[in-house]
């Protein structure tokens, strides 16, 4: 299925009501993204205890605190429980709704002792930790930032992935980068080490300007008794666009920037001007940084799909402005996608009734976030034709399940849309819809 990994790296925080499905279907046999990655399936448990699970998470409500009591009522209960890892990775889940640091800590690190590559939990646990403030939190803290940033060059190294453009899997990856840098920048800090973290700081600020980051470089010249260069840092932070950074947290910083500019000034007269210099400063960042990853991705920031240019498996472009008044048929799959290979031969069958009509284009369009499967692939199964990317034509398209079968219009508006697909009338379902999308 397409997705979209890193909020800002990082995903979504699973809702209680998900929290119960994961942990009631987490016997069900592992999806083919699972067995790609070597998941195994869960241990089936007993019916007494399934009775006990469902019951307790049922009377939990919605609230994801009484959801994490309930599991660890459970945990007590069955403290060899065949399901134990999957009930504390629904613990740390629920923990991480319900803002429980210690919690956090707690079943995050037994998670991530058995799976160290989970970016949501390490990213998650690394805050915890670097929220406690001390030195021995501050090693794990580091320990963790480094790992986490050491995953995410790797995915930035590895390319796209399906459902992001080049630009913003740029921007994802750098974002990853720079707030794992800033981490362990903070955690180095509490650690002592002033000026290796103001290092580490400014590099992280460099790879993603955030608020968060300026006020670490800000914290870093203050252990330093550098007042004047922490409150530009802090100038910095009050006006760069982010938007995580509320209202409150600007307040915050204004009152810290005005309290060290009184130190040095002795009065605020001209703390006005060095704050419009830094909006001026960090406006021209960011727009400097955009025109970049624009210019990196012709993709960047598109809404209609005829507008993208998609790239092929074997190097070639293809601007989609050059089938306006045509009508398209986007078939979206990828190389692990059991239905997928089973729709293809049926899909195949449409295009041959259509392969004399100049009017009708068919696209294939591979969703594969490791786009070195897919060469093989195509060669082991002999599928014939061109085969392109996505390139970010899912985010465009709405893509969310696989196969998806999209029919575009003559002007480009999306006329049909095939979730999935029922082999006995796929065929001549198509190609109803081709026919009826010719007649606009």
């Amino acid at each position: 299925m397409p997705s979209n990994p890193c909020t800002g790296l990082v995903g979504q925080a699973l809702s209680p009501a998900n929290l119960l499905l994961l942990v009631l279907l987490a016997g069900a046999p592992p999806s083919p993204a699972q067995s790609r990655a070597g998941r195994a399936p869960a241990a089936p448990i007993s019916a007494r205890e399934q009775a006990d699970l469902e019951t307790a998470l049922s009377e939990a409500g919605s609230s994801p605190i009484e959801y994490l009591r309930a599991l660890e009522k459970h945990l007590e209960k069955y403290p060899d429980s065949p399901r134990k890892e999957e009930l504390e990775r629904a613990a740390a889940r629920a923990s991480m709704e319900a803002n429980d640091d210690r919690r956090i800590i707690l079943y995050g690190e037994r998670v991530l002792a058995r799976q160290p590559d989970d970016l949501q939990i390490l990213e998650r646990v690394t805050r915890s930790l670097l929220a406690a403030e001390s030195k021995e939190s501050a090693e794990r803290a580091l320990k963790y930032a480094l790992h986490y940033m050491d995953l995410i060059r790797k995915m930035q190294e590895g390319g796209g992935r399906s459902g992001s453009s080049a630009a913003d899997w740029q921007n994802q990856t750098a974002r990853g980068i720079g707030r794992a840098m800033a981490a362990a920048a903070r955690a180095t800090a509490i650690l002592g080490r002033a000026e290796e973290a103001l290092v580490m700081a400014q590099r992280a600020f460099d790879i993603w300007p955030s608020a968060d980051t300026a006020r670490e470089i800000a914290r870093c010249y203050e252990r330093l008794g550098k007042k004047e260069a922490a409150i530009r840092a802090l100038a910095d932070a009050f006006t760069i666009p982010d938007a995580k950074n509320t209202e409150a947290d600007r307040a915050r910083d204004r009152g810290h920037m005005g309290e060290l500019y009184r130190q040095v000034k002795g009065s605020e007269a001209g703390l006005g001007e060095l704050v419009l210099e830094a909006y001026d400063r960090n406006y021209a960042l960011i727009h400097t940084r955009e025109l970049r990853v624009r210019a990196n991705d012709p993709n960047a920031q598109l809404t209609d799909p005829m507008e993208f240019t998609l790239s092929g498996t074997d190097g070639s472009k293809l601007s989609m402005a050059t089938l306006k008044g045509k009508v398209v048929v986007f078939d979206f799959w990828a190389t692990w996608c059991v239905p997928c290979r089973a729709q293809h031969p049926l899909y195949d069958q449409v295009k041959q009734r259509y392969q004399v009509n100049p009017d009708v284009v068919f696209l294939s369009i591979d969703t594969d976030e490791d786009r070195e499967a897919v060469k093989p692939f195509l060669a082991e199964v002999h599928w014939p034709g061109q085969v392109y990317f996505e390139d970010g034509l899912s985010r465009a398209l709405q893509i969310a399940t696989i196969p998806t079968t999209i029919v575009t219009d003559r002007h480009g508006r999306v006329f049909s849309r095939m979730n999935g697909y029922v082999p006995s009338r796929f065929v001549e379902l198509l190609s109803q819809r081709i026919l009826d999308a010719l007649g606009q």
